[in-house]
């Protein structure tokens, strides 16, 4: 331990690995985190404590260095410094500490905003009730800075300077408040509560609604691409992606028994079709909270699974987290503490049709921040479906939906809503997570609807939610899915043609369907989905129409037939993609300048990516389109990907676009040859 220093306006005490600092009532928290990261607590109760729901992982620390004077401090971690000053003058005796963080080199990163002596600090509190404060910190502003992260959004933007981030989950919108930087810095807002960020030309404001205390965690590398990597494996790096995820998965709302599932599988398998998943949707189910099938129309599970198998198809079953008061189990979930509370009013939270109820049934959200509920959910899961052997979910509406606009009146297990319900989805795909490994079985894949940090390392493969079936919507996939793996979630994927609004009987539709399932044969999963037809989107007597390959005119066909193949092609590559996302957490689905930092427009291209390092991607997203503009990084040399001829420029080049294929160019030396079927045109 180093020595104390009493100062007029604070005191420091330093240890090994960090320090703490004391001023005005507040203690401010400093400590080294993994390689090259530092966490920064602070607080104006008693003491630090633990954040619930944090993502942080603990981290060995080897290279930290603790330095303290009379008036600063500082810890070298690393690539990282982070100082902490003090100023001395009587006008700012009521300001805190500043906080920079600066490269070895003494270049700053970041750093918060230097009050002016009559405007608020940079580091807030106000009240929230009880223990809890309303916190916010501003940073200095930068022009020229660039922020690419913050989970999944639909705006349709990479760069996201200039943009206020609502942190709170809906369908669609996926907050994992992780914000890489173009000045080399990464920060981790580790507050699973409801908040916001600004990202403006003036400053950069993080605010939390409620919470005990600030947490946030700042990393950095040589590259964007270690800095993800570092961020990743602070808060988990995710498992291997089982091989049976890799190839195509066949999805539509809804298939309504048994044997109408089981004849789009053999249709598959007559037309010679590659197929490896096939998903049983909503209203499977009794009712909501009994977690089984229904027996009148799924009358023999265990020959459905066992067939599929015989196949070479995985059955993935829908989940809902939701407990209608009417089943079976609700009387004993409700005395055991295992749902959802509400501060006041009545304990409802969501009105939805069900089985075997006329019209909305009034629904609430288990517990998934209880550890005994996870327990009691998963318990009868695998008695409803674990004992068929099906080991394939899909956790539906795990926002929670429902509880986003009114997190103030939910009580969890662990909190207020409005300081940890951002955490549900990750501990709801936890409990299924540590199921299956307790049951033994180690390739765990779970498709989710949403995520919060740390999702990642229980398997949580997340998809876009119910987007509409346009061209304008595909095109917000594309920075959507980049944002997605930026923030530490590597197993991404769309409704391939779009959720709903999409009409297979006309040309619009079955243009965009094929468009996007060129898009989805390089996206990291490669899955089908949607409801084709008009009328309500839910109910339990609902079809959505036919979503097969096969549904959208023999043009289509023809043309989503080549894409299955070529996804088979390339799986070998993919999977190489997700060893190396679970062991360095880079993701398969990658920015342009996650490979090529140095290049400037590599920074701005948001309608490209890489999948991986050797294979560019460039999607049709305009309806009628028959070319497009396509930035080759001069960083590599590039082939025609259908025809294997070298790329003669680099730079911006105009290249074509047919119907039955969009531009992919192969870095020349890479690992994988022409895609087409004979490797030439």
């Amino acid at each position: 331990m180093s020595e104390s220093k009493d100062m007029r306006l604070a005191t420091f005490i330093g240890s090994e690995t960090g320090f703490t600092v004391f001023q005005g009532g507040e203690t401010l928290q400093v400590d080294a985190w993994g390689d090259s990261g530092a966490r920064v607590r602070s607080t104006l109760a008693s003491s630090i404590t633990e954040t619930p729901g944090s993502a942080l992982v603990e981290a060995a620390v080897t290279d930290a260095k603790v330095e303290i004077s009379d008036d600063r401090a500082r810890l070298r971690n690393g690539d990282l410094v982070v100082e902490v000053s003090v100023n001395h003058e009587e006008r700012f005796a009521a300001f805190p500490p500043l906080v920079r963080f600066l490269r070895v080199d003494g270049e700053e990163l970041l750093g918060e905003s230097a009050p002016h002596f009559t405007a608020p600090p940079q580091r807030r509190y106000g009240r929230a009730g009880g223990d809890l404060f309303a916190c916010e910190v501003t940073f200095s502003a930068h022009p020229a800075e660039r922020f690419y992260g913050l989970g999944q959004h639909q705006h349709g933007l990479l760069d996201q300077k200039g943009a206020v981030i609502d942190l709170v989950h809906r369908n669609t919108e996926v907050s994992v408040p992780f914000a890489l930087s173009s000045r080399g810095y990464g920060l981790l807002w580790n507050m699973p509560g409801v908040g916001r960020v600004e990202l403006g030309a003036n400053r950069t404001r993080w605010a939390a609604d409620a919470a005990r205390q600030i947490d946030y965690f700042v990393t950095t590398g040589p590259t964007p691409a270690d800095i993800v990597s570092r961020y990743a494996k602070a808060t988990g790096l995710p498992p291997m992606l089982p091989d049976w995820a890799a190839g195509f998965w066949q999805s539509k709302l809804r298939y309504r028994n048994q044997d109408e599932l089981l004849e789009v599988a053999r249709e598959y398998k007559r037309r010679e079709l590659p197929i490896s998943v096939i998903a049983c949707d909503y209203f499977h189910w009794t009712r909501q909270g009994e977690w089984r099938f229904d027996p009148a129309e799924w009358p023999d599970p265990q020959a459905m699974v066992d067939e599929l198998r015989e196949l070479g198809i995985e059955l993935m079953v829908s989940i809902w987290p939701t407990v209608n008061p009417n089943s079976d189990g609700y009387a004993e979930m409700d005395r055991r503490g295992f749902l959802v509370r509400n501060s006041e009013g009545l304990p409802l939270h969501l009105a939805l049709w069900d089985k075997r109820d006329e019209g909305h049934a009034f629904l609430r959200f288990y517990d998934a921040t209880n550890p005994e509920a996870r327990r009691y959910v998963w318990e009868k899961v695998t008695d409803g479906y674990g004992r068929y052997g099906v080991r394939a979910f899909w956790l539906d509406a795990c926002e929670p939906e429902g509880l986003a606009e009114n997190p103030d009146g939910a009580r969890y297990f662990m909190g207020q809503g409005s300081e940890v319900q951002g955490v549900y989805p990750r501990e709801h795909v936890r409990g299924f997570y540590e199921g299956l490994r307790a049951s033994g079985d180690d390739d765990v894949l779970l498709l989710c609807r949403s995520a919060w940090a740390g999702s990642q390392r229980y398997g949580a493969a997340v998809w876009s939610g119910d987007i509409d079936s346009t061209f304008e919507a595909l095109a917000a996939q594309i920075p959507a899915g980049l944002n997605m793996g930026i923030s530490g979630i590597p197993w991404w994927t769309t409704d391939i043609g779009g959720f709903r609004k999409g009409d297979p009987t006309t040309a619009y539709f079955q243009e965009l369907v094929v468009r996007w399932f060129q898009f989805g044969a390089f996206c990291p999963l490669f899955r089908l989905h949607g409801v084709r037809q008009p009328g309500p989107l839910v109910g339990s007597d609902q079809t959505g129409a036919p979503n097969e390959v096969w549904s959208f005119g023999e043009e289509a066909y023809a043309l989503i037939r080549a894409q299955l193949a070529l996804r088979e092609r390339i799986r070998p590559y993919v999977m190489d993609q997700m060893a190396t996302a679970s062991a360095t957490g880079l993701p398969p689905m990658r920015a342009l300048f996650l490979e090529f930092p140095s290049e400037e427009p590599a920074w701005n291209v948001s309608d490209q990516f890489m999948l991986g390092p050797d294979v560019l991607v460039a999607p049709v997203t305009a309806q009628g389109a028959r070319e497009r503009d396509v930035y080759l990084p001069e960083g590599a040399s590039w082939l025609d990907a259908w025809t294997e001829e070298p790329v003669k420029k680099n730079g911006w080049v105009t290249a074509d676009a047919p119907l039955e294929r969009i531009p992919v160019y192969l870095r020349e030396g890479g690992s994988l040859r022409g895609l087409s079927p004979s490797g030439k045109e």
